[in-house]
């Protein structure tokens, strides 16, 4: 009745533990307790980090920094304590394919799911469509308020593909909404001056990096492709 599997399940090995140790009864109340409440933090964790959305699982762990000298371990660690979630600050990671910006965006947001923020994790493109669609069908305020709801929004591969007017517009109205009160996560191949090539009109490519820069950490990765690297080096232990 009270829903408490932990207890439930762990009860006999626990209850053995404490006869075994001559535990008093609040000690063993206590670690019943524990046992039930760090399940069930490890159980919401799984639920954030399965609402995201995440294509694949990164962590900061499998982050190879030695291989891409550019990304300072210690301001990524110091991003990972999510405190700039905590604030709605932005964070932009630019820099070419294969240098670690998507892995960078997943891991920290899995990061601020497991700290318990709600984040969610999308593509530039499949945001946009979705925006449009919604638009279409007249339920664009209703979608905007579901991505304006969440305490970071993950953006990927902003940048690789050319927005038209519309979808840059409604794109806009989404970091607008979340502008200094939820955090907004990009990662994009583009430098901030080529992203006229994405947004068409200067005015509307203007604001928009306004949003995504203000009070934002910005995280270069460089322009060397450690992932191409690891291929090649692979391909030639094989070779050799």
């Amino acid at each position: 009745m009270l829903r408490l599997p932990t207890i439930r399940g762990q009860f006999p090995d626990l209850a053995e533990a404490a006869k075994r140790d001559q535990m008093s009864y609040k000690g063993f109340l206590a670690e019943l307790l524990l046992a039930e409440c760090d399940d069930r933090a490890r159980r919401r964790s799984e639920r954030r980090i399965k609402a995201a959305a995440f294509p694949r699982e990164k962590s900061l762990r499998a982050f190879d920094f030695d291989a891409n000298p550019n990304v300072d371990a210690a301001t990524i660690n110091t991003l990972a304590t999510c405190e700039w979630v905590r604030k709605g600050q932005p964070l932009c990671l630019i820099g070419d394919s294969g240098t670690g910006k998507s892995h960078l965006l997943i891991a920290l947001g899995t990061e601020a799911a497991m700290k318990g923020h709600r984040v969610r994790y999308t593509l530039a493109t499949k945001l946009v469509n979705e925006l449009v669609e919604a638009a279409d069908e007249r339920l664009l305020t209703k979608t905007i308020a579901r991505y304006g709801r969440v305490d970071l929004l993950c953006i990927d591969e902003l940048g690789y593909m050319e927005l038209d007017r519309r979808g840059a517009e409604l794109l806009f109205q989404v970091l607008t909404e979340r502008e200094e009160k939820n955090s907004v996560a990009i990662a994009s191949n583009e430098s901030f001056g080529g992203w006229t090539k994405t947004f068409s009109d200067p005015r509307l490519c203007t604001a928009i990096v306004d949003r995504l820069t203000f009070d934002a950490a910005i995280i270069e990765t460089g322009t060397d492709s450690y992932r191409l690297a690891q291929t090649r080096a692979r391909a030639g232990a094989t070779a050799g």
